[in-house]
């Protein structure tokens, strides 16, 4: 004999009302979050996707650049001239994620970063931090092995990039492991980004980078313009680019995938733009990619690691190098759009809530600040997506920058 209420799937009608409620309530909580897992497996392989997109983008860039080379800039360079140390850094750096990202998990490095629907506000789920720490190193020391020890400009860009490390590692160290009242003061951070930018200020007037050009601070336009001659200007310009690039990238690194992925592409474009000046800056620039695109393989949604401060900071020091090194400013601000739009929006709110305070007593909005990326994750927009249509944004950007790189030497 069948039992209906245990043998069968069937509604139980010799059971209490309230318990019939209360079952069905239960299936479909069930269903509900199975469907939500449903969807973060689905955005899980977004962000899959977006770096599978990404890396086939630059890889396909970087080896069309390298059949032309001869044609952009008349010298016998190596086969896989770019294409190679951007391989061999992408290889290294997705290699040495897979033993950095457990060890800072085990050292408990963590950084704190909050979900989108989340079942209360004061759950943070922890992610390990500093992951620049393992893919920088990799970038420039693939470069140098590519253009040898004894090339000036890159061992100069090594230096600033590693100089910038270390005040996003002083960042990073004053985050995570002091507590509120031992925490370094912003204005204390500040001054030692501006001693940083000051300091690159300086090598860069004291040194000779090989161009095909007889003077220094020029800035190459687009024709018919040509050269520029700015004189001083120009080192005061490297050193703004070198404090707002490394800001930039820090705001930009909250939400999985973005920064690097879009430091990546900005490295490449100025890979290319740089190419006809500066060939070994183009190298260093390739292999700075590569290493981001490496980084990306466990930074993607759902990231295992983040690259932090020290990582960001790092990624805006080397783009700032290059440009300067190169003269390449206008690609540069072009390839680096996102991270300055979110820079300017966070300039921009500021005399707001100066204001709104001023006016009102108090400040109405509970953050300083709020990225442009926020507005799009409240208008129900999942971060995979928006990864996906920055990415996109940034490709076309990258091969403009490129494009007018070549075209202004």
């Amino acid at each position: 004999m069948l039992n209906p209420t245990s043998d069968l799937e069937l509604p139980a009608m010799s059971k209490s009302r309230f318990e019939g409620a209360e079952g069905a309530i239960t299936v479909a909580a069930h269903r509900f979050a199975m469907i939500e897992k449903g969807h973060r497996k689905s955005r899980t392989q977004q962000g899959l996707m977006n770096n599978v997109g990404l890396i086939a983008f630059l890889a396909i860039l970087l080896l069309f650049v390298d059949w032309c080379s001869w044609r952009i800039v008349r010298l016998p360079l190596d086969s896989f001239y770019l294409t190679r140390p951007f391989l061999i850094s992408s290889v290294l750096s997705a290699l040495a994620g897979f033993i950095f990202a457990p060890v800072a998990d085990n050292m408990k490095i963590h950084h704190f970063r909050r979900r989108e629907k989340l079942m209360s506000p004061s759950y943070r789920k922890p992610t390990p931090a500093m992951g620049g720490l393992f893919f920088v190193p990799i970038g420039i020391l693939v470069a140098r092995r590519h253009v040898g020890s004894n090339s000036t400009g890159v061992n100069g860009a090594a230096i600033i990039t590693l100089v910038f490390a270390m005040v996003g590692l002083l960042d990073d160290i004053s985050n995570l492991f002091m507590d509120r009242n031992r925490k370094v003061p912003e204005w204390m951070r500040f001054f030692v980004q501006i001693v940083a930018g000051i300091y690159f200020s300086l090598w860069l007037s004291s040194t000779n980078i090989s161009t095909p050009y007889n003077m220094k601070f020029l800035v190459p336009l687009p024709p018919p313009l040509g050269l520029a001659f700015i004189g001083k200007i120009y080192l005061v310009l490297a050193a703004i680019c070198s404090l707002s690039m490394g800001t930039g990238v820090t705001l930009v690194d909250r939400l999985d995938g973005l920064a690097g992925g879009v430091a990546a592409l900005a490295l490449s474009g100025l890979s290319v733009a740089s190419l006809p000046i500066c060939s070994e800056m183009s190298v260093f620039g390739a292999s700075m990619s590569g290493a981001c695109a490496g980084f990306l393989f466990h930074n993607r949604y759902r990231a295992s690691i983040v690259m932090g401060c020290v990582g960001s900071f790092a990624l805006g020091g080397a783009i700032a190098t290059i440009a300067a090194c190169s003269g390449m400013f206008i690609p540069m601000f072009i390839a680096c759009s996102i991270f300055l739009l979110e820079l300017l929006m966070v300039i921009l709110q500021v005399p707001f809530q100066m204001a709104m305070k001023h006016f009102f007593g108090r400040n109405r909005y509970p953050l300083r600040v709020l990225p442009s990326y926020y507005f799009l994750k409240s208008w129900g927009i999942k971060e995979p997506y928006i990864v996906a249509g920055a990415y996109v944004i940034s490709c076309l950007l990258t091969a403009f920058a490129g494009y007018l790189g070549l075209v202004s030497a």
